[in-house]
This record gives structure tokens, sequence and C-alpha cells, in this order.
């Protein structure tokens, strides 16, 4: 008799078929074929001739590759210049370059919380933070979405070691954290405040410096930040924020930082690159907003459904999971990638577009996102768009 132990991906491939919900790479050329209102590169910045001259560099001057996890060979000071340069920037004592963003939500949570702690997470959190929680064998209480009272709840009702988690601007729909009201919940209940500012980091704040530093809480000895180098920096990396023992914690305890291979120079040079331009001109997180205001205002104009944007994401919802998916499609064939967001990646049950808000999108560009977006739409029962 035959043993097979892999029959059963068969039946999970068929119920993800049955249910629309098949996943497909489509690798891309190195040349940019289709209006990009899908990606994070929200200020322009990764084919920035600065940023990829930085990038290459780096490359040339200390290898492909980091030779090692950051505590062995893999720390240079191309590293510790990128993070002396990131926790300037954003108004913290100290920061930790890790390989992704994911990584350092992990690290920042399973190092910041154990056995016998509290983690408050938001209902709408990245799933990076959702395993961060799980891994760090906490008790985690999931919370309404951007409710501060529900968070005092939950912190009030536990004695120990406590932490609150929240994205700043939460990737689905693009609205922001109340994160000056999380903080004053936070300060009261003696509990940490970890924030994922991936998606405000180069939007939000003065000069792009992230919510924290628009919230007035960059530097705090309560606040922690997470962020990602893939997104407004173009490059590719994430880091960690905040007081300098914390980051001296994580040198000694975060898994996903001691037991993995360092950034690779390049990435680390074109972030410290992206930085560099990003200094020089500030006004690209102001336009990135502005981008994203003109399409919610046109597209809400038009008769669809958006929900106004916080910050660079513009999320405009579907009639159903099968209409976002050929709305996607369509769009694709009329010369514009936009993302597509359905049940089980989102919990609530709303489809939708995702749209990115970049800030070096021409305003004829937009016009013609605009127009794609609208001429693509399906329609309802009742003849409306959307």
């Amino acid at each position: 008799m035959s043993f097979a132990p892999f029959d059963w991906i068969d039946a999970e491939a068929c119920r993800r078929a049955a249910a629309g919900l098949v996943r497909t790479l489509r690798p891309r050329g190195a040349d940019p074929e289709l209006l990009d209102l899908a990606s994070n590169d929200y200020l322009g910045l990764t084919r920035h001739p600065e940023v990829t001259a930085a990038a290459a560099a780096a490359a040339h001057r200390w290898g492909a590759g980091a030779t090692g996890s950051r505590l062995v060979t893999g720390s240079t000071a191309l590293h510790a210049e990128l993070e002396r340069d990131l926790a300037a920037f954003c108004g913290f004592e100290a920061a930790l370059v890790l390989s992704s963003g994911y990584a350092a939500n992990l690290a920042a949570l399973t190092a910041l919380a154990g056995r016998g702690s509290l983690i408050v997470s938001d209902a709408g959190n990245h799933a990076s933070i959702v395993d961060g929680c799980r891994l760090s064998r906490a008790e985690t209480a999931v919370v309404p979405h951007a409710d501060p009272d529900a968070v005092a709840k939950a912190l009030g009702a536990h004695e120990g070691r406590t932490l609150a988690v929240t994205d700043s601007v939460f990737s689905v729909d693009g609205d922001a954290a109340p994160l000056p009201a999380l903080a004053e919940v936070c300060r009261s209940a003696n509990a940490a405040l970890l924030v994922d500012d991936a998606h405000g980091l180069g939007v939000l704040g003065d000069g792009g410096r992230g919510a924290l530093a628009a919230a007035g809480l960059a530097g705090g000895d309560g606040a922690v930040a997470t962020l990602t180098l893939s997104k407004s920096l173009g490059s590719q990396g994430g880091a960690v924020l905040g007081p300098a023992r914390v980051i001296e914690h994580l040198v000694n305890t975060a898994r996903t930082f001691i037991f993995d291979t360092g950034l690779a120079p390049a990435a680390a040079g074109g972030a410290l690159g992206a930085l560099g331009v990003l200094r020089r001109e500030p006004e690209r997180a102001a336009r990135a907003r502005e981008v994203a205001r003109l399409l919610y205002g046109e597209l809400t104009a038009a008769g669809l459904t958006a929900v106004r944007p916080d910050a660079a994401v513009v999320s405009v919802r579907a009639p159903s999971a099968d209409a976002a998916v050929r709305w996607a499609a369509d769009c694709r064939a009329a010369g514009m990638a936009v993302g597509c967001f359905r049940p089980p990646s989102v919990p609530d049950g709303v489809s939708r577009l995702r749209l990115t808000a970049r800030a070096d999108l021409t305003e004829e560009q937009i016009t013609t996102a605009v127009a794609t977006i609208v001429a693509t739409a399906p329609r309802q029962a009742n003849g409306r768009v959307g």
C-alpha cells in the first residue's frame, strides 16, 4: 500500500479554488509596465538614482551579503550608521536594524512580553503583530479596532507586566490609530506602548518622521516603534526604535535578531540614501498625503465608497469578494496595478481595492487612475457602482 504524506494538500487546494482564494505569483519585469497603485513605494524612492547608487556602492564596498548574524559578523559600520540615522530622524534614543519589518515585530513582541505578561492588541493589527503575540507566550487580549476604552479595560484587568500594541496606520483601510489617547491609557496603567509605524514613516509627521513624532510620543520612555525600510524608504529591512535600554535588551534576547543573518549591505545603503533624500525633500511626505486626498475625493465624487485616508492608503469598497478580484483584474488589463483585499485576509467581510497614493504620481497619472477605477467598477443589483 503506497503512502502519500502530502495528499492532504490537494484537498486544501480544491477548497481554496472553490472559495476563489487562490494566490498566484506574477513576476514583473525590470521596467515598469503598469501604472503602479499597488506597491508600498509611497515616496517613489525605490528607483531614485541616489537610492540605487547608494545601494550599489554599499554592495561594492561591503559585499553582497552580511555574511552572518548581527552578533557574529553581520554588523558593519553601515548598519551602525543606519541605526544612528533612523533614531535621530524619528526622534528616538536608539534603533536596531533587522532583516525585515516582520522580524522587527516578532523581535519586539517576544522580547518585551512573555509568560505572565499581557499584550493588548487591536483587532485590525497586521499579521506580523498577530504572530508576534502568539510567539511571545504572553496572554493576549484582542480588543475592538481603534478603541482606547477597550484597551484601558483590558489593561486594568491584569496584574503584572502589560503592553499595548497597534499599527500606526492600518494597512487595509488606511485609517490611523488614536495614538495620543492610547498613550494616555498606557501611562495611566503603567503599560508600554508598541506602535508599528510601517505605513506612517515617510508619510506622517514633520517631513515624514512618522506617526509617533506627529503625536509627540517619539523618545518617550514608555513608547517603542517598529518600522520597515521597504515602504517609504524604498529599500528592504526593518527596525525597532526606542529607549537605549530597550534596544540593548533586544540585542540580548530577541531571537529574530540573534539567530537571523544581518540585513544585506545594499539594503542598508539604500535606506541611508533614501533618508538623505527625505531630509532634503521633506515635501514628499505632504505630497503623498495630498495624492491620497485627491484620489479619495475624486473616487467618492464618482459614486464609489472609499475610506477617508489618514495617510497614503486609499481603500475602495467592492460589493463582494469575487467582484473585488474581477475589478483588480480589469484594472490590470487596462494598464494599472491595484491591491485587492478579500476574506480571509480581511476579518470584517468587506472586500476592497487598496490603492497606494505615491508622492511621485503626476496629475495626469492621478486622472488616469481615477478614470480606470471608475470605468472598471462592478455594478451592484441597483445599478450603482462599487
